[in-house]
């Protein structure tokens, strides 16, 4: 197997403005996240978050030491605790001996405290893709299965405003207590391109969006950045943005899509939120 760990260090907004394309890609973008046989991490500034994607074919991934190493603990999980979503084929989760089954769209909370952890496709032709989020915790509690019928179902927007989708709370307290990791999913309906508007910020959480359901040739235009000075991202399916507390994270595509929205930070109130009026974008 084989592990690539990247990081990402935390960039304040007045040097964001000064940057290029290329440059805004290379600290908020991140372009691979799955690879067959591999267990990509990117380990980022922004409350210390983990984000990552494992894609086991015929051999099982292992969580190992070089992510322990990273985070600077005995085992990734000594002082953390991680969410994860199933965006591939049918897979399982090994943890401390328990084995999770996993279906596509189910997701899996491991507490604090999980020594070891790999990661099965049950079809290595059709493998499973875990996008996995992890975040510092300073208390255990149960790991389990979260399933889409397991999520609380939110109906937003409208079709008179190419909006209109279904946000899914995977990972929130009224399912499941956590320190501080929230994780859901939001998918949009046919003829809908636009998440996230109007635009807000949380300036006491991170997130981080993974894109997928894509078409080849679609991709989503990321908003980013203070209200008051927006730039953006060309983002294609199964890549992820960093939006630190600072910056909107909004968005539209070429397409309907789905994402993968993740938070860690002080709270975790879901409507902890700070309202940009439309007219103040830039």
């Amino acid at each position: 197997m084989t592990t690539t760990i990247q990081t990402r260090h935390a960039v304040h907004y007045s040097q964001s403005e000064r940057m290029t394309g290329a440059e805004l890609r290379e600290n908020f973008l991140i372009e691979s996240l799955f690879s067959a046989g591999t267990l990509e991490a990117v380990y980022t500034h922004y409350d210390r978050m983990l984000v990552a994607g494992a894609m086991p074919t015929n051999v099982p991934l292992v969580v190992g030491d070089d992510l322990a190493k990273i985070v600077g603990s005995e085992h990734l999980l000594e002082r953390r605790e991680l969410g994860l979503i199933n965006i591939g084929g049918a897979g399982r989760v090994v943890a401390d001996g328990t084995t999770y089954e996993l279906q596509p769209m189910d997701g899996l909370y491991l507490g604090q405290g999980t020594r070891e952890i790999t990661f099965e496709s049950v079809d290595p032709t059709a493998p499973a893709k875990f996008y996995i989020n992890s975040a510092p915790a300073h208390s255990r509690f149960p790991s389990r299965i979260v399933t889409k019928n397991d999520a609380i179902e939110n109906n937003l927007g409208d079709s008179a405003t190419s909006n209109k989708r279904k946000l899914y709370q995977y990972i929130h307290p009224k399912v499941l207590p956590t320190c501080q990791l929230l994780m859901g999913l939001t998918r949009l309906e046919t003829g809908s391109v636009w998440n996230t508007m109007p635009a807000h910020l949380h300036d006491r959480r991170m997130e981080a969006y993974l894109y997928f359901d894509l078409p080849e040739n679609a991709f989503v235009v990321h908003l980013m950045g203070r209200p008051e000075a927006t730039g953006h991202l060309i983002v294609r399916s199964e890549q992820a943005v960093l939006s630190p507390p600072w910056s909107i994270h909004c968005g539209s595509g070429t397409s309907a899509y789905a994402f993968i929205w993740s938070m860690a930070g002080d709270n975790q109130s879901f409507t902890d939120m700070d309202m940009v009026d439309m007219k103040s974008l830039k």
